[in-house]
């Protein structure tokens, strides 16, 4: 048999086993003392005697133990383990809100939070070339022909 089969069987029959053993155990101390009146009134040992007393919390305790332990129902257990839809609420305390973010803010999350991978990239929007703008208007152009060719050129660019 496994442990874990040993453990479940102590634990249906852990209330027999409760109801036998508090009949028989009867407290080594009274019930109003406390660890500090227990210990005899030398000066040197107290520390240690109150450790010995009070026992060790850490590791030396054994958790293996079934003594004392509720039984679970397995509905209860079920219940618990299932996945609860916070869905209804977290929308009420968003749309309860007043406070809207920036549209800016809310796309910088968007973009870290979308995936690493390039195949999760959106494509960038195409940038639009600029219409190129000359310094000069079509009067200088005119007259820089004139000057360099003599003539005004009609087919010209």
């Amino acid at each position: 048999m496994s442990a874990s089969m040993v453990r479940r069987g102590l634990e249906l029959l852990s209330e027999d086993l409760k109801d036998v053993h508090s009949g028989q155990k009867q407290k080594k101390r009274k019930a109003g003392a406390s660890a500090r009146d227990l210990i005899s009134s030398n000066r040197q040992g107290v520390s240690k005697q109150l450790r010995r007393l009070q026992g060790h919390q850490g590791a030396a305790k054994s958790k293996a133990t079934v003594k004392d332990k509720r039984v679970k129902s397995a509905i209860d257990e079920y219940r618990k383990k299932q996945a609860k839809s916070h869905l209804s609420s977290n929308l009420q305390y968003f749309l309860g809100t007043s406070h809207s973010t920036k549209q800016s803010a809310t796309q910088k999350i968007v973009n870290q939070n979308s995936g690493r991978q390039s195949r999760y990239r959106p494509d960038r929007p195409a940038v639009k070339p600029k219409e190129e703008k000359s310094i000069f208007t079509e009067d200088e152009f005119q007259q820089f022909q004139k000057e360099y060719f003599g003539k005004i050129v009609e087919g010209g660019s």
